[in-house]
């Protein structure tokens, strides 16, 4: 590479333009980033409180295998349960619990529920199936999902979900919003 020669011309044109020019003394140079990063949340653990906190009013009635289920919050307009059936919600998440024993079942809901209120999930499918090779022909997990979820402080609804989604052996669920996700308007 060839070095450029430059015109004495060209270069009292260039000292002209530029002005008075200080040296600077060092050579290290100071970096700042523009911004502060991002914050990033803390974990926070799956909660120590059991979240089956609400009480069942009266005893429930055992659930066979074709039996369609709805719960609604009190509090709720009974069009909340007309628009999940309809998959009006949209679904976020599922789970499929069946096969699995009853003990495991509520764990893994547990934390799967946990884990969609935290992530600001609010209509979630949970397929338990229908229970075919429970004993008696009583679905076990129908009964004990159908319990559970009434007890969850989380539930706001929940219903049979259509044929299409798994029918009798599947429910859709919506759940509250974290208070993380609700913004000032929402809140007054």
């Amino acid at each position: 590479m060839t070095k450029k020669t430059t015109s004495p011309d060209d270069l009292l044109l260039f000292r002209n333009s530029i002005g008075e020019v200080t040296p600077i003394n060092t050579n290290t140079v100071i970096l700042k980033p523009d911004k502060k990063p991002r914050p990033v949340p803390l974990f926070k653990p799956l909660e120590q409180v059991d979240p089956l906190q609400k009480d069942v009013e009266g005893s429930l009635e055992t659930l066979f295998q074709e039996d369609r289920v709805a719960f609604l919050a009190p509090g709720l307009q009974k069009n909340v349960i007309r628009k999940l059936r309809k998959g009006y919600y949209g679904l976020d998440a599922d789970i499929d619990l069946h096969g699995l024993s009853s003990r495991d079942a509520q764990q893994q809901l547990l934390r799967f529920l946990h884990y969609c209120v935290e992530d600001g999930y609010r209509c979630v499918l949970i397929i338990h199936g229908k229970g075919y090779n429970s004993p008696d022909n009583q679905p076990i997990l129908k009964n004990d999902i159908n319990l559970w979820l009434r007890q969850h402080k989380d539930v706001l609804a929940f219903c049979s979900a259509p044929p299409k989604a798994g029918g009798t052996g599947a429910l859709f669920v919506l759940l509250r919003l974290s208070e993380k996700f609700v913004t000032a308007e929402e809140q007054t």
